[in-house]
């Protein structure tokens, strides 16, 4: 592995409380820059995987790197500015009276002056294509138009994974297509859990699958994908 691992995992269980075992000695790492698609069905780990990645979920055997941190409470405040987490439903991260509120609420909350908050939220959204309605109400935009303002807030914090879960949910095939240009453009190392094949060709080169909480397939998306049937 080398020097620019942004994630380092080694392995990773984790039982929920009602005794369901969703990882099963998982090892994983991520290179600066790479584009990973998690595949694999309901359950199978994907999510509960990412949710160790800013610590969401605790570590409870295993080890966790994210950014050269440890993920361990004392590391929390550090790691959660560098992993941005874009949940399932946009809804979940739109919540102030504004697109441009929405955007700057995190700069804002770091307590970075209003007027170079409102400015980054501004080019955050420009580059998403987002470039007009700023002062729209969050809840009455489009499907696609909410990913892109949850990516945005996202985004302007600079963070340097980004894990998207599910993003393709309910959107038509020209909102696909938008959000991943959109992707395809960021430097960032990005995680996308999918059940989206095509959005997963569209927008990574590596994929991994997983079953019952182990990673049974690492390789190109294309190979993956057709190792495992995955063409949804």
């Amino acid at each position: 592995m080398g020097s620019d691992a942004v994630v380092s995992v080694h392995n990773l269980s984790h039982t929920y409380p009602d005794g369901t075992i969703a990882l099963r000695d998982v090892d994983f790492a991520l290179q600066a820059s790479e584009s990973v698609a998690f595949l694999g069905r309901n359950g199978s780990g994907k999510t509960t995987f990412a949710l160790h990645l800013n610590g969401l979920l605790q570590t409870q055997q295993g080890e966790v790197t994210v950014c050269g941190l440890q993920v361990t409470n004392h590391n929390l405040s550090k790691i959660r500015r560098s992993v941005g987490l874009v949940f399932q439903d946009a809804d979940d991260q739109l919540f102030m009276p504004t697109v441009l509120d929405d955007v700057a609420f995190g700069l804002r909350n770091m307590r970075v002056p209003d007027a170079e908050a409102f400015q980054r939220a501004r080019e955050q959204l420009a580059q998403l294509g987002f470039t007009a309605g700023y002062d729209r109400v969050p809840w009455h935009l489009s499907l696609g138009e909410k990913r892109r303002v949850a990516l945005a807030g996202v985004l302007v914090m600079q963070p340097e994974l980004l894990v998207l879960d599910e993003p393709t949910t309910f959107l038509d095939p020209p909102g696909r297509d938008e959000l991943a240009r959109s992707l395809n453009r960021l430097d960032q190392a990005k995680i996308i859990i999918t059940h989206d094949a095509s959005f997963a060709r569209q927008t990574t080169q590596r994929a991994v699958f997983f079953e019952n909480g182990h990673i049974v397939g690492d390789g190109l998306t294309e190979e993956v994908i057709r190792q495992y049937q995955w063409d949804w």
